[in-house]
């Protein structure tokens, strides 16, 4: 995982990717409370989904911590003076690709613009970094994510963990166990848990996280998934998520009246499309063929009626695409011939 996320401390996973964010940031005011010109001061970027919103306000209810928003602009990219807004801050949480699935690229200079007193926070979608350049290589000082897309089934979502990997002025503060290695009475090589004294092994009160348990068997599928795939195994399944959105957003392109708000921005499997009727009614449509036509945006925006959010997968076949397509045409055709 360190070598995935491209940061040297990884721990032996959370709860999920919602929980990994939340204690990330409440790790990165501990850090930063002190020295930050803004105190008790969190930025997250105002499209973060509302679920996970709600565990990071959850986790941080009682601690005065004040959470402000990062704008976006029409390209789904933060702009230069949110970054420099936020900086003197504990800390900015911020994903890639984000919740529309663009690959914002202002996250490459953003370190430089907050400076070492600031905790830059990046989620991330694991199977993208098989393609494009790991949080670390720019700068992230804690990288968190949803571990689900390695080794775990897709049936129902799969079982989850969360992914929590940071930088070493961060690991006295981090949460859950960290395994080490060492050498036993034989002069064997051997691991074991180390910096416990961070954990519940003391006073509660003075313990890091009270994150008590762990996902380590979920966490361990997921290591065995990315040993048996290798780099190059990685870097092709990047590669096939990468090519199956853009065989699906070639052909949704072509559809009439059917628009790609983000069409100029660079993508991993994710899009948003925007329809001329509710997208519900679409969604609606669809599934009476058996088809997960994608999100209704509206559950997360409000206003946002009409788009969708659609995303492929290594699972994704070109036959899965064709009748997709198929069948958003003939939903199309279908409304615009209804007479109002």
């Amino acid at each position: 995982m360190t070598e995935l996320v491209g940061l040297p401390i990884a721990n032996l996973s959370v709860y999920d990717g919602s929980t990994a964010a939340a204690e990330a940031i409440t790790c990165a005011v501990r850090v930063h409370a002190r020295k930050a010109e803004q105190k008790n001061t969190v930025y997250i970027s105002e499209l973060i989904p509302p679920d996970r919103l709600s565990v990071i306000q959850n986790y941080t209810q009682g601690s005065e911590l004040i959470i402000k928003s990062m704008k976006h602009d029409e390209n789904g990219h933060i702009p230069l003076e949110e970054w420099e807004k936020a900086s003197g801050s504990c800390a900015v949480y911020v994903e890639q690709p984000n919740p529309l699935g663009i690959m914002d690229q202002s996250l490459f200079s953003a370190k430089e613009i907050l400076g070492n007193h600031t905790a830059f926070i990046v989620g991330i979608q694991p199977v993208s970094l098989g393609v494009f350049e790991p949080p670390g290589n720019y700068g992230a000082d804690i990288v968190v994510g949803e571990g689900q897309p390695l080794g775990s089934p897709v049936t129902y979502g799969g079982p989850i963990y969360g992914i929590f990997a940071c930088t070493q002025p961060y690991l006295r503060q981090m949460p859950g166990r960290i395994v080490g290695r060492t050498i036993d009475v034989d002069g064997k090589e051997a691991y074991c848990l180390t910096l416990s004294t961070r954990e519940q092994h003391i006073r509660r009160h003075r313990a890091t996280s009270n994150l008590c348990t762990n996902e380590t068997l979920i966490a361990m599928m997921g290591a065995m998934h990315m040993a048996l795939l290798g780099p190059e195994g990685i870097e092709t399944l990047g590669l096939r998520n990468l090519a199956s959105r853009q065989l699906l957003q070639e052909g949704i392109s072509k559809l009439s009246d059917v628009e790609l708000p983000y069409g100029d921005s660079q993508h991993f499997n994710e899009f948003v499309i925007e329809l001329p009727y509710p997208a519900q009614e679409c969604l609606d449509y669809l599934e009476k063929f058996g088809i997960i036509g994608g999100l209704n945006l509206s559950r997360w925006y409000p206003g946002w009626d009409h788009r969708l959010l659609i995303s492929t997968s290594d699972q994704t076949s070109k036959s899965d695409i064709k009748i997709l397509l198929n069948h958003l045409s003939k939903w199309l055709t279908s409304k615009s011939g209804v007479v109002a």
